[in-house]
This record gives C-alpha cells, sequence and structure tokens, in this order.
C-alpha cells in the first residue's frame, strides 16, 4: 500500500511552475549584457525539467540528480555572468534562475535525492553570496528556494513513512484476520468434536448413570469400543463418513482391532473422490473377517489414496497374541486417489 500525492498533480504543478520562469526569463532578455548565454541556461533548465518530471521510478536515478545540480550551477554561472549585481533597480525578472534553481532542487528532493538537492541550494547560496554580497541572498530571493527544498525534504520523508505505516498496518491486519480465521476454525472443529462425542458417548452415559456404574460385561466391551470410535474421531478425521463409522464399530463389536491413521493424504481431494474413497473403506471393512485392521492413508503425491491391510491369527485371536503371533493376509487393499477408467 502506497499513500502519496497524485503524480499527475505534482508533474503538473512543477511543469507550470517551471514554464513561469522560463517566461520571466523571455521576457527580461533585454536586461542581461549577451542574451545568448541565458537563452543556452532557459535551454538547459527546460531540459534538465522535462527529464526530471518524465515517467519513471519514485527515486531519481543518481545520474540524473547529478544532472539536475551540474544545470543548478550552470545556469547561476551562465545568467549571473551576464547581470550587474550593482544595477540601479535591481535586474528585476532577469534573476528568475534563483527560483528555477530552487524548482528544480524542490523535484530531485520530492524524488528522494535529498543531498543532491542541498547540494544545488547551498551552492546558489553561496554563489549568490560572493556575486552580489549578503543582501541580495535575502532580496532575489535565494531564502525562498531553500525553503521549498526544505519544505520538499520534510513532505518527501513524512510521505514515505506514512507508506511504510500503511504497509505496517495492512500486514498486521491480514496477521489479525488470519488468526481470527484460525481461531474460528479452531471453535468450529471443537464444538463438531464435542457434538461428535455427545452423540456417540451420550447414549452409554445415560446407561451408566442409570445403573450406578454397575455395567455388564457386554456393556463394558461397548464402552471400549466407544471409546475407540472417539479416538477414531481425533486420529483419522479425514477417513470417517458415516459408512465408514458403522462398519468399523461392526468390525469392533465382533471382536476385531481397527486402527485408522490419517496422516493428511485426503487433504487435497475433492469432496466426491474423498466420499467415493471413503465408501469402498467402508465396503473392505464389511468384507473382511480379519481380527487385526488398518487403513492409513497414503501421500498425496502418490497415485494411491488409502491403503487397507487386513491381518489374520490361525486362531482368530491376533488382538490378543502380540506382534510376533503368527499371521496371514485377509485383506490388502489399495484405494486410487483418482477414478480408473477402463479402456477397451
Amino acid at each position: 500500500m502506497n499513500i502519496g500525492v497524485p503524480r499527475s498533480l505534482i508533474v503538473t504543478v512543477a511543469a507550470l511552475f517551471s514554464t513561469y520562469h522560463l517566461v520571466l526569463a523571455t521576457y527580461s532578455l533585454e536586461i542581461p549584457s549577451q542574451p545568448a548565454p541565458v537563452i543556452a541556461a532557459m535551454a538547459l533548465y527546460a531540459v534538465a525539467t522535462v527529464i526530471s518530471l518524465g515517467p519513471g521510478a519514485l527515486k531519481m536515478p543518481l545520474w540524473m540528480a547529478g544532472f539536475n545540480v551540474a544545470v543548478s550551477i550552470g545556469i547561476a554561472i551562465l545568467v549571473s555572468s551576464e547581470l550587474d549585481p550593482l544595477r540601479e533597480g535591481g535586474n528585476g525578472y532577469a534573476t528568475w534562475y534563483v527560483a528555477a534553481v530552487g524548482t528544480l532542487m524542490a523535484i530531485t528532493s520530492t524524488r528522494r535525492r535529498h543531498s543532491f538537492a542541498w547540494a544545488g541550494v547551498l551552492f546558489l547560496a553561496v554563489q549568490t553570496f560572493l556575486w552580489a554580497g549578503p543582501g541580495a541572498v535575502l532580496s532575489m530571493g535565494v531564502i525562498g528556494s531553500v525553503s521549498w527544498v526544505a519544505v520538499a525534504h520534510i513532505l518527501s520523508r513524512a510521505m514515505a513513512k506514512a507508506g511504510r505505516d500503511a504497509q505496517r498496518f495492512a500486514l498486521a491486519e491480514r496477521e489479525a484476520t488470519e488468526w481470527q480465521a484460525a481461531q474460528e476454525a479452531h471453535l468450529y472443529e471443537r464444538r463438531f468434536r464435542l457434538g461428535q462425542t455427545s452423540t456417540m458417548a451420550l447414549p452409554m452415559l445415560r446407561t451408566i448413570r442409570a445403573t450406578g456404574g454397575e455395567l455388564t460385561d457386554a456393556q463394558r466391551r461397548e464402552c471400549r469400543n466407544l471409546e475407540q470410535a472417539i479416538r477414531d474421531e481425533i486420529r483419522g478425521r479425514r477417513l470417517l463418513n458415516d459408512a465408514v463409522r458403522t462398519e468399523v464399530m461392526n468390525a469392533r463389536r465382533r471382536g476385531a482391532t481397527v486402527n485408522l491413521l490419517d496422516e493428511g493424504g485426503l487433504d487435497d481431494l475433492p469432496e466426491a473422490d474423498r466420499e467415493r474413497v471413503l465408501n469402498r473403506l467402508a465396503e473392505a471393512v464389511a468384507g473382511t473377517t480379519a481380527d487385526r485392521i488398518v487403513a492409513r492413508t497414503v501421500a498425496q503425491d502418490s497415485d494411491v489414496a488409502v491403503t487397507v491391510v487386513g491381518l489374520k491369527s490361525g486362531d482368530g485371536r491376533a488382538s490378543a497374541l502380540g506382534p510376533d503371533a503368527e499371521e496371514e493376509v485377509d485383506l490388502w487393499l489399495e484405494i486410487p486417489r483418482a477414478t480408473q477408467v477402463r479402456t477397451s
């Protein structure tokens, strides 16, 4: 975000001022002893002004700033060399170059070359002092030219600071918006999970309350199944839909151990594809008699979305035998990420 005065307005005002100085120079051409140096100074000033007001980056190139200082020195020497500092009644508009130097240096300062601008008006002040004495510094408007550069310097710095502040404020606003969105997402997720947990656990909690905690063996097994289902909502959130929840609970109720491991592989899938994958997972869980079932998402750069493995022990008690028991593979399934199109 940038804060500033429209460039077109600045260019228009500066062009009008510069043109006014050239008009004054033309009007007073009979005062200098020789008009040729003055005309050369006018041409140099016009070229420097056009270049300085032309399109380009806000910060003036070094070569252009140096050229402007050289032009300021040149026009001051060219014009003053043809004027009489002791002329009766003064030189009138023939000292147009003083205001012209101030305008050119103000443009230079506005385009963020402050040191060059100050060098230009400092030379003007010293040259005027040496050429016409200390009184001429006041009477010829040198102080005004210095003031223009000072104002341009202050305004340029202020606008630059305002732009930096605006960028910081915009960044802070974006961070605040992102933080608020994250908090709202966390709140929604928390409410959703609490709602899911309440839906699953509330009937059993009422049973526990009604029996005073005296549960049958079947009810205790159902409590363990519910506890595992609640864990699924945390560890396997993307692997769950209503069909998967139903089939996983049926498998646990018949004694199987089911692990759902969501590692983020389904985050980029469109909703329709995710439902297809999950429905296929539910069919796989329903169609196996394995004692231990593991479903895991696959990395997003893979063609496979979910792998499902079902292991079955020789005596049907894999969950009680530990990891060293002999098991056979009852189910091995890779669910593709995209729908496979058969070609004849």
